[in-house]
């Protein structure tokens, strides 16, 4: 990529968090019309489960091959067919006639966004090169699903109430096309030196694991743990994950390099992407979503105005964030991320916060502080280290550990809470009321869990023992890349101050 001016660096970074406000205000707005399209359409708590996890599902499984993919015939390419993808399937959304359509239609859609934040996030990494710019601009990525929070709820209410659940597809009509030709204009071209080949075995092994596994959580309330079928989902997913073990390390090009995992800070980055996104835009909206509007029997537009101060404090938070990271590190952001998570999941597990508005929006202040503190971390810690001619693999594994959060979130917690409602009656009557606030106690507990991990994940890889391990990763990756292409040498600084960053 040639070297860009100031000006064009920072229109560069605004293009991209454009397909970054699309993809997260269409996760947001989805939420809270949930109880609308559940009415409509008749779904089940399964039903609504699948709404939202055919897309993670389906975006968990594309991304490293999207990204892996754009490093070998162009970021900018595959970030446009991302863009126009994911506009007409949001198109498609709108006019889904029932819910088995709905389900089909937002799998389009998740193609399309495979194809557009790890490209993205490469695209960034690729053009700022210095890694206190580069965590600014992570920091402002961050900020992006901030103003998702804040706008997703309320502009969702509004179409909602107003229009219908329908017109919340609408809005990523104009955003796409506007990115699509701003793309088109402004930015440029750019592929790794030494790409990496496709690996469509392991391609099919990621999509057997984490569908098989999906289908298991969220089937099993209805069909029973200990059915034939959810048993032999479950053994496909275990096979599917031994088999990647065991094939990826053999490929001298794999689709997930497992030496990357020999760096503390990313493995650590991993896994704490998995914990906070499974308790955040997944457990934690879909739990408060329904309980707004199927139990305090409020409209989508209030229920959305109610969870404002979550999303204020994750717009404020997720710059600044940003900014700690590149002046002081990832872990004081991911430190304050945990507590805060760990706080806000306690207050609803031991205290019933949903039951009290002053407790309801304490834990919605702590959470959108630790949200909006855990993301800049995660992303600039998977791609510090890394050669910046795999940075779209490496920004992809990061995406996926989000895409994979979300997914066990949704299943997880819905398949909890849809075992302790089965038989309650309708969600507007008094019984489910009950039923629901019992149910989701357990659900709070995973999500204070998750937070806690955040915490202790956060303190144990952000140290100097880490910041070694993420340095000798960084040294063997480039070895090769020196050896083989020539280009490689160029990045060994660049790795090293960025293990450091």
């Amino acid at each position: 990529m040639p070297e860009l001016t100031h000006r064009r660096r920072q229109l560069v970074l605004a293009i991209c968090c454009m397909s970054l406000l699309i993809v997260s205000l269409d996760n947001t707005v989805l939420n809270v019309a949930l109880p609308s399209m559940q009415r409509e359409l008749h779904a089940t708590v399964a039903g609504m489960q699948w709404t939202i996890d055919a897309y993670t599902l389906v975006l968990a499984s594309l991304l490293m091959l999207a990204g892996s993919t754009a490093d070998r015939i162009g970021r900018a390419k595959v970030f446009k067919i991302g863009l126009v993808l994911f506009t007409l399937g949001s198109v498609l959304c709108s006019v889904a006639p029932n819910l088995e359509s709905l389900v089909a239609f937002r799998m389009v859609q998740a193609v399309g966004g495979s194809m557009l934040n790890p490209v993205a996030m490469s695209i960034i990494t690729n053009t700022f090169t210095d890694p206190r710019e580069r965590a600014r601009a992570i920091g402002v990525w961050g900020g992006v699903v901030g103003i998702s929070m804040a706008a997703g709820p309320v502009v969702g209410g509004l179409l909602v109430d107003t229009v219908g659940w329908r017109s919340i597809f609408w809005i990523n009509l104009p955003v796409g096309l506007a990115a699509l030709l701003l793309t088109w204009r402004y930015v440029p071209e750019s592929r790794a030196p030494k790409p990496r080949r496709p690996d469509p075995v392991g391609q099919l092994l990621v999509i057997a694991l984490l569908g098989s596994l999906t289908y298991a959580i969220i089937e099993a309330p209805s069909a029973g743990w200990a059915s034939p079928r959810i048993l032999g989902f479950a053994a496909l997913a275990a096979c599917a994950l031994i088999g990647l073990l065991l094939y990826e390390p053999r490929r001298a090009e794999p689709l997930i390099d497992l030496r990357f995992f020999r760096s503390a800070p990313f493995s650590g980055a991993t896994a704490v992407a998995i914990c906070a996104f499974a308790a955040a835009l997944s457990g934690f909206l879909f739990l408060n979503t329904l309980y707004l509007q199927n139990v305090r029997g409020l409209s989508a537009l209030h229920a959305g105005l109610y969870m404002l101060p979550m999303a204020a404090l994750t717009f404020v938070c997720a710059p600044l964030s940003g900014r700690l990271v590149g002046s002081r590190g990832p872990r004081l952001s991911l430190l304050v991320a945990g507590a805060a998570m760990t706080a806000c999941g306690l207050m609803f597990a031991a205290f019933d916060a949903e039951t009290q508005n002053v407790l309801l929006f304490t834990g919605y202040v702590l959470f959108g502080l630790g949200f909006g503190m855990v993301n800049a971390p995660i992303t600039n810690t998977a791609v510090s280290g890394m050669p910046r001619s795999q940075a779209g693999v490496a920004a992809a594994v990061a995406s996926t550990s989000r895409q994979i959060g979300g997914t066990l979130g949704v299943a997880v917690i819905g398949a909890v809470l849809a075992a302790g409602v089965a038989g309650s009656g309708s969600p507007h009557g008094a019984g489910y009321a009950t039923a629901f606030v019992d149910a989701s106690k357990p659900a709070w507990w995973i999500i204070t869990g998750c937070g806690l991990a955040v915490l202790l994940l956060g303190a144990l890889t952000s140290g100097r023992w880490a910041r070694d391990t993420a340095r000798r990763t960084a040294e063997r990756l480039e070895a090769p890349a020196a050896a083989g292409a020539g280009s490689g040498a160029g990045y060994g600084g660049q790795a090293s101050a960025s293990a450091k960053a």
